[in-house]
């Protein structure tokens, strides 16, 4: 009797094309609307209302437009505007909207299977997804926990350090931003997200000032340095000694601040000599955002823990904490009911797009690209700066970019009224007055001129 030929499953063959395809092309901004919002995002957001919790999404002035559809670098509302987003939809979209490869992948696994088992029968392709993560990651970093969302990973990274240490306590730095769950929250320093919810927090995190150099020049890195130690010590005598260290290499939400590479070289020496866990942070500055593939590695440093999330699947809601062998076998083998899991858990799909996104950036050498333009941006906007006075400062690294305005109020009427012009833009920092810049990594030299050319205008007005 001859053998049985089993056919591979398609998800194993895509979305690996041979021939490489050009950068998606997008096109500038063109606003039709008489104003904004439209007429139709106008009736959307009256709809909105009366169906979402009124938290959730901030109606006033010019906000929101209600998005149709997105490709490349632009991003289309219901009213037949076009946009250039240059926020990647939270520094998401890395390889630009609605990708061809990211659609492919979608097809493709769909038709296979879209839901898969979780911790009970894994699919192949979170195998392959572990697997590629193991080899793109620094140091020894090779077990992965799968979730959907960033703050599950960083909540993922707090209950493995806790397995691995039995110490509870983390220290975290102000400025810091790791989500909202509860976990997270309580690391997170954001006392207007904590104060309602303080009766129900738990109290094991201890906050270091960050290793800033706008405010402590080049004694940045000493004085955190010494917060930490301090902090660490004290603990001690406590019920919550400290277990690990949490930090954003490069701090998004709190206003696109670097630490200096010296701090991080001296944090991740402290970390081994006291023998607890360093985790890196980079569910923003993972996969090319910093003009190299993670923001750790322009240090060299290796951390024990390291947390992905955002431009991981271009779109898809998929994250990951990735730690090494030693300290992810702290949680033991299952017996069969995994004491830390979720239903969609290494989901089919977002796998199969995760797989697309990384070979889209290595085969496109997106990562090169995001530091080459990200130069050519920031050189841009030095210029600006010496023309402007109200612009407070130009940072970043790659295309994740901070630029910093006097004060909220004038941050808030720069991004009104850039998205008049077509541009999209966020705010960050603990003030509000950051702008965020942090477009698709396939954005062009034309788009970038043609963005600091409206950036000159709005800033010739406010």
């Amino acid at each position: 009797m001859k053998p049985l030929k089993i056919k591979k499953p398609k998800f194993f063959q895509f979305p690996f094309k041979k021939k490489t395809e050009p950068l998606p092309k997008s096109a500038l901004p063109k606003i039709r609307s008489k104003q904004l919002p439209g007429t139709e995002s106008g009736k959307l957001a009256a709809e909105l209302k009366r169906f979402e919790c009124p938290q959730i999404t901030y109606q006033g002035g010019i906000f929101p437009v209600f998005l149709k559809k997105g490709y490349a670098c632009n991003l289309f509302d219901v009213d037949g505007n076009r946009y250039l987003d240059l926020s990647s939809a939270f520094a998401v979209t890395n390889i630009g909207h609605s990708h061809p490869a990211v659609l492919k992948a979608l097809k493709d696994q769909a038709a296979n299977m879209m839901h898969g088992f979780g911790d009970v029968h894994p699919n192949e392709v979170k195998v392959a997804l572990a697997k590629k993560l193991a080899e793109i990651t620094p140091g020894n970093l090779s077990q992965t926990i799968f979730s959907s969302t960033g703050f599950e990973a960083v909540e993922s990274a707090l209950k493995t350090a806790m397995m691995h240490t039995k110490k509870p306590g983390v220290i975290s730095f102000t400025g810091a931003y790791h989500g909202l769950g509860y976990g997270t929250l309580s690391v997170t320093h954001r006392e207007d997200f904590k104060k309602p919810f303080l009766k129900q927090m738990g109290n094991f995190s201890y906050i270091a000032p960050y290793p800033d150099v706008r405010q402590y020049e080049s004694k940045a890195s000493q004085v955190s340095m010494k917060a930490v130690q301090s902090l660490y010590k004290k603990a001690k005598k406590s019920r919550t000694p400290v277990g690990a260290v949490l930090l954003e290499p490069i701090q998004g939400r709190g206003g696109i601040i670097s630490a200096p590479g010296d701090f991080l070289k001296a944090l991740r020496a402290f970390c081994d000599e006291e023998k607890i866990l360093l985790i890196a942070d980079e569910v923003l500055t993972g996969f090319g955002r910093t003009g190299s593939l993670f923001a750790v590695d322009k240090t060299g440093i290796i951390p024990d823990i390291l947390c992905l999330g955002k431009g991981m699947a271009n779109g898809f809601p998929i994250s990951a904490c990735i730690a090494s062998m030693r300290v992810m076998y702290s949680w033991g083998v299952s017996t069969g009911d995994a004491i830390h899991t979720s239903t969609f858990l290494g989901n089919p799909l977002g796998c199969a797009v995760a797989l697309a996104v990384i070979r889209e950036i290595e085969e496109k050498k997106l990562v090169d690209r995001s530091r080459q333009m990200g130069e050519l941006f920031r050189k841009e906007l030095w210029k600006l700066k010496e023309k402007h006075s109200v612009i407070v400062d130009i940072r970043g690294s790659g295309l994740m970019i901070g630029m910093e305005l006097p004060s909220a109020e004038k941050a808030r009427n720069f991004i009104a009224q850039a998205i008049q012009s077509g541009l999209i833009l966020l705010p960050s920092g603990p003030g509000h007055n950051v702008i965020s810049i942090t477009p698709p990594f396939i954005i062009s030299e034309k788009e970038i001129l043609y963005s600091v050319s409206q950036f000159d205008k709005i800033l010739s007005k406010i």
